[in-house]
């Protein structure tokens, strides 16, 4: 059985859709089968690999309304072992529609346990709010990967979605546990960077990735061109990072990897 993993951060610009597309094309390049699915009506992950949102029929829209079928939501995509469920705009008014909906919290989870035997990893970019979409993710998900920009309010919110995490983890889904924070938007030529990852350290007792992505020209551009960054640019320090933070989330829990 694979990991499902949701990518949460309440506040938005944080890097969550960057990693969110690039963790799930550097784990298919390392051979393994990777499903992506974008469940922020922005639907930024969506097109930063390489789809057209507004053209898409079968969205996780139509998924959670029980208008299609996952099997008809989830498109291969041209890089080997990935493929997405998309999103767009359409999925802003899916919370509203939901209200009356009986189990409405596991409606997502219900419908991936069709498919998630085929996948060693099933990544899902949540959207930068607390709400009933973020709630599905984390019901749906083994665990949660928060990406933490190194800023000053970097710990403003986390309290609060440590909360969401908690609460989750006691009402809806018993299993739920913290992936670990991966500090994205690093600048060494900063010493603000280096004291929010010290802070950060010293507030947190949870895992933290020794991976720590760098602000970086060519991570910036590779979501306009609808490409992952090993695809972009596969030597920049970007794609370098990333590929270290999926061996890294691979091997989570394997004492005997360095």
């Amino acid at each position: 059985m694979g990991r499902t993993i949701a990518i949460a951060n309440q506040k938005g610009g944080v890097g969550k859709s960057t990693t969110a597309i690039n963790l799930s094309a550097c784990l298919a390049e390392m051979g393994k089968k990777v499903l992506a699915i974008d469940i922020d009506p922005q639907g930024n992950t969506t097109s930063g690999l390489g789809i057209e949102k507004d053209d898409v029929e079968n969205t996780v829209y139509e998924l959670l309304l029980g208008d299609s079928s996952i099997q008809e939501c989830i498109i291969p995509l041209e890089f080997d072992n990935l493929s997405l469920i998309p999103s767009n705009v359409n999925l802003a008014g899916a919370e509203i529609e939901l209200i009356d909906v009986e189990g409405k919290e596991y409606v997502l989870r219900n419908a991936v346990d069709e498919v998630r035997e085929e996948y060693d990893f099933i990544i899902i970019d949540c959207p930068p709010s607390l709400n009933m979409l973020t709630i599905n993710a984390m019901t749906t998900a083994d665990s949660v990967l928060v990406p933490i920009q190194c800023e000053y309010y970097a710990l403003e919110g986390l309290s609060q979605l440590m909360h969401t995490i908690d609460l989750v983890q006691d009402r809806l889904n018993a299993s739920l546990e913290i992936e670990g924070v991966v500090f994205t938007m690093y600048d060494a030529r900063r010493n603000l960077s280096l004291q929010v990852v010290e802070n950060v350290k010293n507030s947190l007792n949870q895992n933290i990735y020794k991976t720590i992505i760098p602000r970086n020209v060519r991570l910036a551009e590779a979501p306009s061109y609808g490409l992952p960054i090993n695809y972009y640019d596969s030597k920049s320090t970007g794609a370098e990072s990333y590929r270290l933070l999926a061996e890294e989330v691979i091997h989570k829990g394997d004492e005997s990897w360095q």
